[in-house]
């Protein structure tokens, strides 16, 4: 039976809606197929963080054995060929200590990169994540708006207006149906191209979302490479040392029992800082010295280039803007902050990710590593004269006492977690923070403008 005009009109509309409609499924089934690395529906998750196996904890026998390294490759998911190049880059540097520091803090460098992008990431897929249930929420409405429409179109359908052909007495209810299709006509038409934008919206989060997983693989892909690569090299250097065990002990053992003794920070520095003047540990005079000549950026930057050196490139006080960052992440509490225990901060707490690299902010001797009151795992550092670097609430330690370090080469790392109730932030207890403190004359001082823009390491 041919259809009359209303007729007509009423079904080309409802083909043109139902043609939309079978559109959206088809589209929806090409952003959340299931073989999608995406699962399901496109609800974005960022990927876990790169797990890194603990160092050693330093004042346990913290120097990599054979056991040690083999449990860290099985939990890599490097390949062998990659594994065993590696090691032989470290094994052709036969014990020199110059090439190991240089591929030390350049390694530390390039975990540094990585983890900076590996956060960024993270917020870019976090942004995604937003974005998605956006346009989730707005097809979840045009869904039930659509459906509402072609419910009246059908209702309208089964009993549609005379036409005016048939009923010449019904003209006026004729045009008011014809008006009635064409108000809906524009309205429907700009709902099914609201939906189709939105559906390639959609279809572009998941281009961009499957682009940052890629990004992410690849920077825990160089991390998890150069994690070997620190702890390879850090066994290599400690395989290389010359110093008889007996010596280190006994100093591990005194500087633990300083610490035991000491009830404040001032006065387990200060007695570590007398040791060193006694001559267990040298140091360079301090800057303020007329003797020590000024020198250029460029001069400056070419000493710490040196990676032989075995004391500091410069006398602290001309390292002023060239300090390195010693971990990554967002500052919690400044110098000078109530530190919500009652008092002020004396240095800088940083929230700083899961497992993070910690690195030397200067070069140094160390001074302590080890547990200290409830500030957890501990580095200090005498970096010249009188000035000292305490490093706080790390989780791993994997240098030793006595021990000459170049600004940037790795320190050890942090946990997943606060470690030490001295460093709590309004970040809370659930994330790794790092306490800094630059110190004096055995007085705190603010680390604002000690930090390079641009670091420059050996």
């Amino acid at each position: 039976m041919p259809l009359r005009p209303a007729s007509r009109t009423i079904a080309g509309l409802a083909g043109l809606a139902f043609a939309g409609l079978a559109a959206w499924p088809l589209l929806a089934q090409q952003v959340d197929d299931p073989s999608d690395a995406l699962r399901p529906g496109l609800t974005l998750t960022p990927a876990p963080a790169a797990t890194s196996e603990p160092a050693p904890q330093a004042g346990d026998d913290a120097t990599p054995d054979a056991a040690d390294l083999e449990a860290l490759e099985s939990s890599l998911s490097l390949s062998q060929e990659r594994i065993d190049a590696l090691k032989q880059e470290i094994a052709d540097m036969e014990g020199d200590r110059t090439q190991q520091s240089a591929a030390l803090i350049a390694a530390a460098q390039r975990v540094r990169l990585a983890e900076i992008e590996v956060a960024d990431v993270e917020q870019r897929l976090s942004d995604l994540i937003v974005a998605e249930l956006e346009v989730r929420g707005r097809l979840d409405g045009a869904d039930s708006e659509i459906a509402n429409v072609l419910a009246a179109l059908e209702r309208i359908s089964l009993n549609p207006p005379p036409a005016l052909v048939v009923d010449p007495t019904d003209a006026l209810g004729s045009a008011r149906g014809a008006m009635l299709i064409a108000a809906i006509v524009p309205e429907l038409r700009g709902k099914a191209d609201a939906v189709a934008a939105d559906l390639k919206k959609l279809q572009d989060i998941k281009t961009a979302a499957l682009a940052e997983e890629a990004t992410l693989k690849a920077n825990h892909a160089v991390l998890e490479e150069e994690q070997l690569r620190i702890a390879t090299l850090i066994a290599a250097r400690k395989q290389g040392i010359t110093r008889k065990s007996a010596e280190l002990e006994a100093e591990e053992a005194a500087a633990m029992d300083l610490a035991r003794r000491a009830g404040t920070l001032r006065e387990l520095i200060g007695a570590l800082s007398q040791r060193a003047a006694a001559g267990a540990t040298a140091a360079p005079p301090d800057a303020a010295d007329p003797d020590i000549p000024q020198l250029s950026p460029e001069a400056i930057q070419l000493a710490f280039a040196n990676a032989a050196r075995t004391e500091p490139a410069v006398p602290f006080e001309l390292a002023r803007g060239y300090l390195a960052h010693p971990a990554t992440g967002d500052v919690a509490m400044a110098y000078g902050a109530n530190d919500r225990l009652g008092g002020i901060s004396h240095g800088q707490s940083i929230v700083t990710p899961e497992n993070a690299q910690v690195v030397a902010p200067a070069d140094g001797w160390v001074l302590y590593k080890g547990p200290y009151l409830n500030y957890g795992q501990i580095v200090i550092l005498n970096t010249g004269g009188s000035y000292a670097v305490l490093l706080a609430g790390l989780d791993t330690i994997s240098v030793d006492i006595g021990q000459f370090v170049l600004m940037g080469e790795p320190l050890g790392t942090m946990g997943s977690r606060t470690i030490g109730q001295a460093m709590t932030t309004s970040a809370g207890n659930g994330r790794p923070t790092l306490y800094i403190e630059l110190r004096h004359n055995n007085e705190p001082f603010d680390p604002e403008g000690w930090w390079a823009t641009n670091e420059q390491t050996g």
